[in-house]
């Protein structure tokens, strides 16, 4: 960039154009800029702290190390992180970072991230009836044990089924598998 101020609002309006999300941070991990995709995915974050916003905690060492390398002068890190969308849903992201020059405290470094596209998420017809049936005894907070108990099976083919809801789900967890399941319905609360 020259020392035309137009140059910037220029690149900021086109890069504001972009598909992929991307955002300008402050020296202190303020978001002082998103382009329409960053804004899609995690909604209007302006003046927030970007880590505290959008990595999950597990991966926010991670991100806030190699923010501030950016702010020692490493030209430029790629690191892959999960980040959390305005919805909930937990999404393995590729940073690609770059201080910006200068000695704008509001425009330290420059990122974008490619989302790794997961694969869609099961529903109620890609669950067996007894993969159903674990799942919501899950929802009612039953232990694998007490699920066995209940269905009259072992706890190995418990843990099997649940194995399968979970990757079916896209979810790490039991209880985000039930966070995911009740969003998609998928769940009776009864």
């Amino acid at each position: 960039m020259s020392g035309d101020p137009n140059s910037s609002v220029e690149l900021t309006a086109t890069l504001g154009q972009l598909g992929i999300p991307s955002v300008i941070v402050s020296r202190e991990g303020r978001i002082t800029w998103m382009n329409d995709a960053a804004r899609g995915l995690f909604g209007d974050l302006i003046g927030e702290i970007a880590l505290e916003n959008t990595v999950v905690p597990e991966h926010a060492p991670v991100a806030r190390r190699e923010f501030e390398r950016k702010l020692d002068g490493v030209p430029f890190t790629d690191y892959e992180v999960d980040v959390v969308t305005h919805d909930g849903r937990r999404v393995r992201a590729l940073i690609s970072s770059v201080p910006i020059p200068g000695d704008d405290p509001d425009r330290a470094v420059f990122a974008v991230a490619w989302l790794d596209q997961q694969q869609p998420r099961a529903t109620e017809a890609d669950l067996t009836p007894r993969q159903r049936q674990v799942l919501q005894l899950l929802a009612q907070g039953g232990s694998t044990e007490q699920i066995a108990a209940e269905l009259h099976l072992s706890t190995e083919t418990v843990r099997n089924h649940i194995r399968y809801v979970l990757k079916g789900l896209g979810a790490h967890s039991r209880l985000e598998a039930v966070v995911v399941a009740r969003r998609l319905g998928l769940i009776n609360d009864t």
